[in-house]
């Protein structure tokens, strides 16, 4: 493919290098020991021109008398975000797994992992065997585009081309991609477009038309996609990592702070149509609750943080934060969860000033929604990155992972998960000086609405995020009862493979009802006409239950007995 933004390499010896500057009237390309070559501008502000390199060269681009920038399309680079940029041959890497053709999207079952915390590239394909062996069907990696410093969530990256050296080169990464695609398993990739992060980024110095100042984000100023050059350095961007990287899919992060349905819209359509024939899936995380983007499958799914959110709720009773929309009535809402998707559907919350969020989606085969207990964002954004089995009764948890696993919603898990790890996953970076200072007391302010952290002094004890400490202690570690929490998510996803799995094409929720405060009952007629019924009791007592006549497909807990469901409990039937 030939993008608009970066590095092209046109023979073995010879580059053509492109940069969008309108701010800047000249621009210098540098080569490390070779000479510098004035490039050319034209009336859009693109400066281009040719130098005698290849693969392996590294660059970057005098922009002032005081100033050289990496290029922000960097294919990779040798070491910091702002140091030289290293031209890379995208056909260099020579692939063994050609016949690797992707999975359907009913099959997914998807391990989201932090490439960083995991080792690296290599580290994270040292685990593939055993995700594999435990029936996961594709990995998720946390954004892997370069940031600042050796350590990062991921959400501050800047070079969004690049994956970042502290992992590893782009070759370790398609090693990676092929290593998996060989034990048959996918690999998605988690896609930050919203925003950049603060360290590192000179677009708005070079082209201050790359932002729109009138409209702002959490992050700082919105960015313009409605301009060309714009939309194609993020198009390009993703048709990169399907195309060049074989990714499988992409998680596309935060798309509610895009605010521009109509470039995701093309940007769905430009990826599939540079994907050709091979299967690709693309997965929104939306707060907004928006279902146009799933109706006919420009987008596969979206994270349904409604499902994690009133499940915790259910799980450990929180009602602080977000939390507070789910307090009331959860049993109700996870029910309206359970058969229709969103539980907010154009309805007013708590947390969102009463204002109303989502709209209706019903309508959705419930594959169109990715369902979690855990993810980065709901371990990582508590203070001390608490997992679940810290928070609730382990039986508990065991039945609601069951619900998880089995119900028609696409399962996430999050790395650690599967072993019952209570690690925390806390929030990291590697920043320096004042914006070290900035981060540090940013992130103990932002706890200071939680009554845990309303005093200074509790607040002081939040993980410093630039310490390295609190990225080491952010490795997932097998829980003291591991083997028991892999027999379980073994044998739960083995079910969802062999009875689950091939009827969801095709499957619609026919119904949901609240059976006591914590327990609800839902059915879903599955494509092959079977009828698959959960019953989820998360309370501490028994609750009288109107049992299906089916056949029972697993039991967790002490099941039904004397019509009955006993108390941290689920039960699955699978019938005509």
């Amino acid at each position: 493919m030939t993008t608009m933004w970066g590095p092209e390499l046109l023979a073995a010896n010879r580059t053509r290098f492109r940069l969008w500057a309108p701010g800047c009237e000249t621009v210098t390309l540098e080569i490390d020991a070779g000479e510098a070559v004035a490039m050319t501008r034209d009336a859009d502000g693109w400066f281009a021109t040719e130098a005698p390199v290849g693969a392996g060269a590294r660059y970057r681009f005098r922009v002032a008398d005081d100033l050289a920038i990496p290029d922000p399309a960097s294919r990779a680079q040798a070491g910091d975000v702002h140091g030289w940029s290293i031209v890379v041959d995208p056909a260099g890497y020579r692939w063994r797994s050609e016949d690797w053709r992707g999975r359907p999207w009913e099959e997914t079952i998807l391990y989201e992992c932090h490439p960083g915390v995991m080792g690296g590239f290599a580290g994270v394909a040292r685990a593939l065997p055993a995700l594999a062996d435990l029936g996961i069907t594709a990995i998720e990696l946390m954004p892997v585009a370069a940031f600042s410093g050796t350590r990062n969530w991921g959400y501050d990256g800047v070079l969004a081309y690049a994956p970042a050296a502290a992992y590893g080169t782009p070759e370790d990464l398609k090693a990676l991609v092929d290593a998996a695609h060989g034990l048959g398993l996918g690999v998605f990739l988690d896609v930050v477009y919203n925003h950049f992060g603060p360290d590192g980024n000179y677009l708005p110095t070079i082209a201050p038309a790359f932002f729109d100042e009138a409209r702002h984000t959490p992050w700082g100023a919105a960015i313009a996609f409605g301009r060309e050059e714009v939309a194609h350095f993020f198009i390009d961007n993703a048709r990169m990592w399907i195309e060049q990287y074989r990714f499988d899919g992409l998680r596309f992060d935060a798309v509610h702070a895009i605010a521009d349905n109509r470039f995701l819209d093309r940007l769905a359509a430009e990826v599939r149509r540079g994907a050709g024939d091979r299967p690709v899936h693309l997965v929104l995380e939306n707060e907004s609750n928006d279902p146009d983007r799933l109706g006919d499958l420009q987008f596969d799914a979206q994270w349904n943080d409604d499902f994690h959110n009133v499940l915790h709720v259910l799980l450990t009773d929180e009602d602080g934060a977000y939390y507070q929309d789910f307090a009331d009535r959860p049993a109700e809402r996870l029910a309206r969860c359970l058969s229709e998707g969103f539980i907010y559907q154009g309805e007013g919350s708590p947390n969102h000033d009463g204002k109303p969020r989502g709209k209706p989606s019903a309508h959705l085969p419930p594959t169109r929604f990715v369902a979690f207990l855990q993810n980065h964002d709901q371990v990582g954004n508590r203070a001390l990155g608490e997992r679940l089995p810290l928070l609730t009764d382990t039986a508990k948890l065991k039945a609601a992972t069951a619900l998880l696993l089995l119900c028609p919603q696409i399962p996430l898990l999050f790395m650690g998960e599967e072993e019952g790890s209570v690690s925390p996953f806390l929030f990291f970076t590697d920043f320096h000086d004042e914006l070290a200072d900035a981060v540090r007391e940013g992130r103990r302010k932002e706890f200071a609405k939680f009554p845990a952290f309303a005093d200074p002094e509790q607040r002081e004890k939040i993980p410093d995020p630039n310490a390295h400490e609190t990225f080491k202690a952010s490795r997932a570690q097998p829980g003291d009862d591991a083997a028991a929490w892999r027999d379980l998510y073994r044998r739960l996803i083995a079910l969802r493979h062999e009875r689950i799995v091939p009827g969801l094409a095709g499957a619609a929720a026919t119904g949901a009802d609240v059976f006591g405060d914590k327990a609800v009952i839902a059915r879903w007629r599955l494509g092959d006409g079977a009828t698959l019924t959960l019953a989820l009791n998360l309370g501490d007592a028994a609750v009288a239950v109107e049992a299906p006549a089916a056949a029972v497909l697993v039991r967790i807990g002490g099941g039904v007995a004397d019509g009955a469901l006993a108390p941290a409990s689920l039960v699955a039937w699978l019938g005509a």
